[in-house]
């Protein structure tokens, strides 16, 4: 087994993909899989397969294939979600009361435990049994409840004033939404989503790809 640190952000990214569809292969009751199956229905060469679980340790049995139940509490450990983890979201616009609703965080063992806004006009309003908080009380509330990890949903303007008093009150990991790098100290992990970069980068790769077949 590797250093962990020497695992990509991309090996993860493929796990929690593998993870989905391991589960959804668990309720319909699949009790073996192949690489090979695996490869053909996500569309990842069955060798990346193996070699994303190969840096974790020896999971499957050659000509038999991987027990779905086994491997899912295997992926779960090691991506660190095999206990509960307990999120909060700060900024309750239509991106933060969607990703309050969000249905799949349960299967990622995912608890949103909080939420938080400024607006008075949202304030004590109430999202999916989830009351919107104001944000001045914060550091309490993650006092309390122990927790470590926070999701970005505010303005660009707003959101490095949101991660300082995130960090000063000991949350470990953020995942902001926010169009705008933050900055923090080395032991906050930090996960940018940029959605319109994202699009940015599927049109000019539609744009060129129909070009090339000109």
């Amino acid at each position: 087994m590797i250093k962990k640190q020497q695992i990509s952000s991309e090996t993860i990214k493929r796990l929690a993909v593998y993870l989905r569809y391991l589960e959804k292969l668990y309720r319909e009751g699949v009790k073996i899989i192949s690489s090979s199956h695996i490869s053909k229905t996500l569309n990842i060469p069955s060798s990346q397969f193996r070699k994303d679980l190969s840096f974790f340790g020896e999971f499957g049995k050659r000509g038999v294939g991987y027990d779905i139940g086994k491997l899912i509490r295997e992926i779960k450990k090691i991506i660190g979600i095999d206990e509960k983890i307990r999120v909060i979201i700060i900024g309750v616009g239509r991106l933060g009361s969607a990703l309050i609703g969000y249905p799949g965080f349960s299967d990622l063992n995912i608890e949103i435990s909080g939420a938080f806004d400024k607006s008075p006009e949202k304030v004590g309003k109430k999202i999916e049994n989830i009351i919107i908080r104001n944000i001045s009380g914060i550091g309490e509330f993650i006092k309390k409840e122990k927790i470590k990890v926070a999701v970005i949903c505010v303005p660009a303007s707003q959101a490095q004033n949101v991660c300082d008093i995130l960090v000063e009150n000991s949350i470990k990991g953020i995942l902001n939404f926010a169009p705008v790098k933050l900055l923090a100290n080395e032991n906050v992990s930090i996960s940018n989503v940029d959605v319109a970069s994202e699009i940015c980068n599927l049109i000019y790769l539609l744009k060129n790809s129909y070009a090339k077949s000109q």
